[in-house]
C-alpha cells in the first residue's frame, strides 16, 4: 500500500498544475456530496441531484478530454473519431442497464428490451448475450474500443497514414458507425438509443445515494486515467512517444517501431475513453447514435485545445470550461452557443495556441521576471 501511495506521488511531484487541478475537484467533489446528502432541501447550501448529475457528466467528459490529449498532445495523433470509442463503451453500459429492467418495461418482457419487443424480434440477438452480468459489462467496456482502436490502429499506422489524412479516417470511422447504429435493424434502438434504466448493480439510479455514488466514481476514473497517462508520459517510452510527436521520420531512423509505440498509446486512449462514456451513460440517462457525430468528435479537439493541448491536466481545465459554458448559453442564448464556440475556438488558435494553461504558465513567468528585475 505505501508503495502505491510513494508511486503516486512520485509520478506527481513536479506536476504542479495537475496536483492543483485534481485537488480542487476532490473538494468540489466531497462538497457537493456532503451538501446534497446532509444538508436540507430549503438551506441554501443544498445543491441539488440535477447539478450532482451535471458535475458527473462533466467529469466523464474530463475523462473523455483526458484521452485525447494523450494521443495529441503526446503522440501527434489527431484523432477526430474519438467519440466513436466514447460512444462504444457508453453503449456498453447501456446494454448492461437494459438487460437490469427485465419485465418492468413497457411490455413487461422479462428477456427482450421494450425497443425490440416494439419490432416484433422474438429472441435476443447473440451480441447482447452477457450483458446481464457486470463484470462481462465491464470488460466489454474497455475491450470493444480497444479492439477496435487496435485494428484500425494497426491498419492505419502500418500503412504509415499521418497527419490530416489520419484525422479525415478517424472522422470517417465514426461516421460510418453513426450510421449504422441509426439502423433499426442493427439491434441497438435505432435512432432513440437506450434509455429508460432503472438501477444499477441493484441500486436505484434515481436514489440521491447512487447519484453520489456515480460522482465519486467519476472522479475516482479521471485521477486514475490522469496518473496512468502521467505515468506513461514519465516514463522511457513517453519520452520516445514525445520524441515521434516531434520528429517521427529521424525516430524512426534510429531504429524505433514507431507504429507500435502509436499503437499502444492510441489503444489506451480508446479504453480511457470507453470507460468516460460508461461512466457517462447512467448519470445522462441516455446512449444514442448522436454521440457517434462527428461533430462530438470535433467538439472534443475544441476541449483540449482550448484547455492546452499536451499537459493533460489542461484537457480537463478546458473539458469543464466549454461544458459550462455549453450548458449555460443553450439555455440562455441557444442561438449564439455555435458562434460562440467556433469564436472561442478561433482566438485559441490565432492568440493562444497553448491554451488556458500556457496563457496561465506565461502571466507567471512575466511575473516571475518582473519580480526578479526588481528585486535585483
Amino acid at each position: 500500500m505505501k508503495t502505491n501511495i510513494s508511486l503516486v506521488q512520485q509520478i506527481l511531484q513536479k506536476d504542479k498544475g495537475g496536483k492543483i487541478v485534481l485537488l480542487m475537484l476532490f473538494f468540489v467533489v466531497v462538497f457537493v456530496a456532503i451538501s446534497n446528502l446532509l444538508i436540507p432541501k430549503d438551506s441554501f447550501f443544498y445543491i441539488s441531484t440535477y447539478t450532482v448529475t451535471l458535475l458527473g457528466k462533466y467529469l466523464a467528459f474530463a475523462l473523455l478530454a483526458l484521452a485525447l490529449d494523450l494521443v495529441w498532445g503526446f503522440i501527434g495523433i489527431l484523432s477526430l473519431g474519438h467519440g466513436a470509442f466514447f460512444a462504444l463503451g457508453g453503449y456498453s453500459m447501456g446494454m448492461y442497464l437494459m438487460r437490469q429492467i427485465g419485465d418492468r418495461g413497457v411490455y413487461g418482457n422479462a428477456e427482450l428490451p421494450d425497443f425490440m419487443v416494439f419490432m416484433n424480434l422474438k429472441e435476443l440477438p447473440w451480441f447482447w448475450c452477457g450483458f446481464d452480468n457486470f463484470f462481462f459489462a465491464a470488460f466489454m467496456i474497455a475491450f470493444v474500443p480497444a479492439l477496435l482502436a487496435f485494428i484500425f490502429g494497426w491498419l492505419a499506422f502500418r500503412s504509415r497514414v499521418t497527419g490530416v489524412y489520419l484525422s479525415i479516417i478517424t472522422q470517417a470511422l465514426t461516421y460510418a458507425l453513426m450510421l449504422a447504429f441509426f439502423r433499426n435493424d442493427m439491434g441497438f434502438g435505432g435512432n432513440n438509443g437506450l434509455t429508460d434504466f432503472k438501477d444499477i448493480l441493484g441500486f436505484d439510479l434515481q436514489s440521491d445515494g447512487t447519484r453520489i455514488s456515480l460522482l465519486v466514481l467519476s472522479f475516482l476514473a479521471l485521477l486514475g486515467g490522469y496518473i496512468v497517462s502521467k505515468y506513461i508520459i514519465n516514463s522511457r517510452l513517453g519520452r520516445v512517444c514525445i520524441a515521434i510527436r516531434d520528429t517521427e521520420s529521424r525516430v524512426r531512423f534510429l531504429g524505433y517501431k514507431v507504429e507500435q509505440y502509436k499503437l499502444f498509446i492510441f489503444v489506451v486512449s480508446a479504453i480511457l475513453a470507453g470507460i468516460a462514456g460508461a461512466l457517462y451513460v447512467p448519470q445522462v440517462g441516455i446512449i444514442n447514435p448522436s454521440v457517434f457525430s462527428p461533430m462530438f468528435s470535433i467538439e472534443l479537439v475544441i476541449w483540449v485545445a482550448i484547455g492546452g493541448r499536451g499537459t493533460l491536466y489542461g484537457a480537463i481545465i478546458g473539458a469543464f470550461i466549454v461544458n459550462y459554458a455549453s450548458t449555460y448559453f443553450t439555455s440562455a442564448l441557444p442561438e449564439v452557443w455555435l458562434y460562440a464556440l467556433g469564436g472561442l475556438f478561433v482566438i485559441v488558435t490565432l492568440f493562444l495556441p497553448k491554451g488556458a494553461v500556457g496563457f496561465i504558465k506565461k502571466l507567471n513567468l512575466k511575473k516571475y521576471t518582473e519580480v526578479s528585475n526588481a528585486s535585483s
